[in-house]
């Protein structure tokens, strides 16, 4: 998110400043090859790698709370050096922190003389109730700590009580607000779709005997339940002619092509009827071009605060199956998509498998939902649109700022 608030900026010639991690500096180097001196890349030391090397010894969502906060706060004390110097040295004027997205995570990014907007921040979400039982005892115990210690954590560190304002995504990141934060609280959706890059160009129809293409984009980890999607899909594909395509890495994909070959489901290539096809890792162009070829996006998380790939897939014009459950149910209407209520794991698995197959046995509804999903994120979510509201909003914070003494 911070990249596209950078280029936006950058291109309509207002001076911007773009303090990250080390890790992106190829990208965007190769992105902005003139702006060396205007990004400050912050590199790891030898604590953050000590750090990361013990939390590859924790569950996930333990070492996220605990290592993995250690490593983001050593970074925001580099940060915040780099930020004073920047301050001094080009007269900032404002400063935008749009991570850590989370509403409970302090920041130690205040007292710098000029107004601090962070957000847009989205969070505070938990497992549906039918589905809580799929959290480890680790999980658990991680995330009611962390939310636990987050009162005094932000007391110590009162980032988001001194900032000038705080932006979050919905009603449920508002709630998740640290106890004395800031306020002077907008609303404002952290994701947005870049519609030079995902744009609805698609290629002749295909034959009618061809399978209706389905995606999945994301990362392969537990909590986006694509087990429960292959389950699903197996269904869905004894009844209609479909086929799968997952995008993405992580933890679970090699048990993922198991249980797809155990099932009979893992094909050899893509788009095969009734076969799933892993096509790992593809950056966001490889992305867009994939999804030119397909008929429907589906998204079984359960626990997802936002889903920008849901935005990307709407500008596709392409329908979208997902949980009625976080980010996902912001997003999705009937007109553009279908949510899956979690109710319990049986409905859950025939809601997505009815849902599958609806699409493949209706073509033309099909086509005017992803146009309405078009015209949705072209209204809504186009990132131009949102850096004009960005810009608004931080002239508020600098008008209202009270001037040096």
């Amino acid at each position: 998110m911070p990249l596209h608030y950078y280029r936006i900026l950058r291109r309509r010639h207002i001076p911007v400043w773009l303090v990250v991690h080390a890790r992106t500096r190829a990208e965007l180097l190769a992105l902005f090859p003139e702006d060396q001196g205007r990004i400050a890349f912050i590199p790891d030391t030898t604590l953050h790698r000590l750090i990361w090397r013990f939390s590859e010894y924790l569950p996930t969502r333990l070492a996220t709370f605990t290592a993995g906060f250690v490593m983001r706060l050593l970074t925001q004390i580099a940060q915040r050096k780099v930020v004073r110097r920047l301050i001094q040295q080009e007269r900032i004027t404002v400063i935008h922190q749009p991570t850590p997205v989370s509403p409970k995570e302090p920041s130690i990014i205040y007292g710098m003389g000029v107004p601090v907007i962070m957000g847009p921040m989205n969070g505070g979400i938990n497992y549906p109730p039918a589905f809580s039982q799929l959290q480890s005892k680790a999980d658990r115990w991680a995330l009611a700590v962390g939310r636990g210690m987050s009162r005094v954590v932000n007391l110590l560190m009162p980032g988001k009580r001194y900032a000038a304002m705080l932006i979050v995504a919905n009603d449920r990141t508002r709630a998740a607000l640290p106890i004395g934060a800031c306020r002077r609280v907008e609303t404002m959706v952290e994701n947005g779709v870049d519609l030079s890059l995902w744009d609805a160009t698609r290629p002749p129809p295909a034959p009618f005997a061809s399978p209706t293409q389905l995606v999945y984009v994301g990362r392969l980890v537990d909590w986006k339940a694509v087990d429960l999607l292959l389950e699903a899909f197996a269904k869905a594909s004894r009844r209609v002619s479909i086929s799968l395509s997952i995008i993405g890495d992580g933890a679970e994909r090699s048990a993922l092509e198991d249980l797809a070959r155990r099932s009979g489901l893992l094909g050899d290539e893509p788009r095969q009827a009734g076969k799933v096809f892993f096509h790992g890792w593809k950056s966001q162009t490889d992305c867009a071009l994939e999804l030119r070829h397909c008929d429907g996006l589906v998204l079984s998380s359960l626990a997802e605060c936002g889903g920008a790939v849901v935005l990307e897939a709407m500008a596709m014009q392409i329908p979208v199956i997902a949980t009625d459950w976080g980010g996902p149910a912001d997003y999705l209407d009937p007109k553009c998509g279908i949510l899956v209520a979690p109710t319990s794991r049986e409905a859950f698995v025939s809601g997505f498998a009815d849902a599958m197959s609806w699409l493949a046995e209706h073509p033309a509804e099909r086509t005017l939902m992803g146009k309405d999903g078009r015209s949705k994120v072209v209204e809504a979510f186009d990132w131009e649109k949102k850096v004009d509201r960005m810009i608004d909003l931080y002239q508020e914070v600098m008008d209202d700022y009270p001037p040096p003494t």
